[in-house]
């Protein structure tokens, strides 16, 4: 039962999954968000009450910063045939202590909710995963995607890009057409497909997330200028040398820095 850095959130079997990727992305140098990891059994405390551990989860969040993402992060997440992607919840820009303990209650109910019953079903196990949450800095990003190392159809060895303007979202809930980017290994060669991008989801100052109607210019123009393909590019070559080849992986770029949000492997 503990709250640890990120960088100290190892074992899968304590913080689950997505903690102990962005701990080895951490620990080898690659530009994840700050944040910290709840185990499974401090969230369960937290589920049941325990003042002790939420006046823990109080301190840490009083030394981060004001927004942040409460992400889920069960044992079995993210490992080698099975991404749950979707199938738990998670929480964008959440701003102050009682907002992120709803998250937390939130996030931890999912890991009983129908649609993580139904998918581990699927993989053969019949009994909840316990669900851990990492708790990171919110990057109010400029333009968002995914990143898959190899071409998932052809099986080419180049990197297929998926963007958007804000946060990824609109990729993930399927609101816009993303522009389409197919970039050799190196960068030798750069195809560009410009996506249909009516909308894009940004943090609300309230908390949250808005959907807002793009202004003109920005509906048929590329998110990505082709030196921030060069740097994905080699994100991605970085990423191949930690976690193996063919990775699916979350991007996010603010200001003109480019962020890691998650790394896993391709699955069905």
């Amino acid at each position: 039962m503990t709250i640890v850095p990120l960088e100290q959130a190892m074992d899968r079997f304590i913080f689950g999954g997505k903690a102990a990727k962005l701990c080895l992305a951490v620990r080898s140098g690659l530009p994840v968000p700050g944040g910290f990891a709840l185990s499974y059994g401090v969230v369960e405390q937290i589920i049941n009450g325990n003042d002790e551990v939420m006046k823990l989860l109080n301190e840490h969040l009083s030394a981060s910063t004001t927004n942040v993402c409460v992400r889920s992060s069960a044992v079995d997440e993210d490992d080698e045939n099975s991404s749950y992607a979707g199938i738990y919840q998670s929480f964008l820009n959440v701003i102050g202590t009682p907002r992120v303990m709803e998250a937390v209650h939130l996030v931890a109910r999912s890991g009983h909710a129908a649609p993580a019953i139904a998918y581990r079903a699927k993989q053969g196990q019949t009994t909840p995963s316990p669900v851990a949450i990492v708790i990171q800095q919110m990057i109010f990003a400029d333009c968002s995607g995914v990143l898959l190392t190899r071409h998932p159809v052809t099986g080419n060895d180049e990197r297929v890009i998926e963007a958007c303007w804000g946060l990824g979202e609109s990729i993930a809930a399927g609101r816009i057409i993303p522009d389409l980017y197919t970039v050799s290994r190196g960068t030798v060669d750069i195809q560009i497909n410009i996506g249909s991008k009516e909308t894009a989801v940004y943090p609300d100052k309230r908390g949250g997330t808005i959907e807002i109607s793009l202004e003109e210019h920005l509906k048929n123009k590329a998110c990505l200028t082709e030196d921030q393909l060069k740097r994905l590019e080699q994100l991605a070559a970085s990423c191949e040398l930690i976690f193996g080849k063919d990775l699916d992986i979350e991007w996010a770029i603010s200001d003109n820095e480019l962020y890691l949000l998650q790394c896993r492997k391709i699955t069905a």
